[in-house]
């Protein structure tokens, strides 16, 4: 926020979760009132029923930085790891899946369970049941759509081609001593709980198989209704895999060496950094 308010820019949210309308309390959307300091670009622009991928986030924010080419800058901010790469180093181009298919397996998946899908992608792509996480059914099943829809298999549109974007990309990444940053994470999702989660929650559990909803969050406030947890325990269990959730992003992030990280309380020398790297490109 204080960086898009510096160079007097949009914000374009980068977290996947922010974008469904029906999440604003867990997923920690940006406010009504962040929303009048600075305007948000994917905050809300989806339902849970949408179904939305990294390959059409890549499509929508390209489209977006050529409608706005007059701006020199543009700011890009949120932690999913998939969505950034696509805008930063584009996604494998695979084919859009008939929604005729998506049902089928969808449908299949809630009456037959995983098990059988798994079982399936095993005789269709080998290759990828040997890599893919066989937990999440997302996965399978759209590797499942690509195999039915085209004949091929999933792997082999899985090239991994770094694409070279017409722009520069300046990466920073955000980071607190380990005790701090799980401090934080624990006193959020009690925030969270205060501020109307349950609640919230409570509206989407009738759609609880949703992609969507298999969200840290909601997936245990889930259990918490189905019985099988207790209220304390659901919040516990929410604490403990929102802090196992922020060490996968940190290890994916570490991987790329081009990013510049910073304590977040650091702001004049991030806002110092940004202005040397737009310098050093004029």
């Amino acid at each position: 926020m204080k960086v898009a308010t510096h160079l007097g820019i949009p914000l374009i949210n980068c977290d996947s979760r922010q974008m469904y309308r029906e999440l604003p309390i867990g997923t920690a959307a940006p406010t009504p009132e962040d929303l009048s300091l600075v305007k948000h670009f994917f905050v809300g622009n989806l339902t849970i029923h949408d179904y939305y991928s990294a390959s059409r986030y890549e499509k929508d924010v390209l489209a977006l930085i050529d409608e706005h080419s007059e701006q020199k800058i543009h700011l890009l901010s949120g932690g999913s790891m998939m969505y950034i790469d696509a805008v930063c180093n584009g996604i494998d181009d695979i084919p859009t899946v008939q929604m005729e298919i998506r049902q089928e397996l969808l449908s299949r998946y809630e009456k037959e369970g995983i098990e059988k899908l798994r079982d399936e992608l095993r005789l269709l792509d080998p290759e990828y049941y040997a890599i893919v996480d066989l937990k999440n059914p997302k996965r399978i099943i759209h590797a499942l759509e690509i195999c039915y829809q085209t004949g091929k298999t999933y792997t082999s549109f899985r090239t991994n081609t770094r694409i070279k974007r017409p722009f520069k990309v300046v990466k920073i990444g955000l980071d607190r001593p380990r005790e701090e940053l799980y401090d934080r994470i624990n006193k959020r999702v009690l925030q969270m709980i205060d501020d109307g989660m349950i609640e919230e929650a409570r509206s989407v559990y009738p759609y609880r198989d949703l992609n969507s909803l298999n969200t840290v969050g909601y997936k245990e406030l889930f259990q918490y209704f189905d019985g099988a947890l207790t209220l304390p325990e659901a919040i516990e269990k929410i604490q403990n895999n929102s802090r196992k959730y922020a060490r996968k992003q940190l290890t994916w992030f570490r991987r790329d060496k081009s990013i510049k990280w910073f304590n977040p309380n650091e702001e004049d020398d991030i806002i110092a950094y940004i202005n040397m790297a737009v310098q050093a490109d004029l």
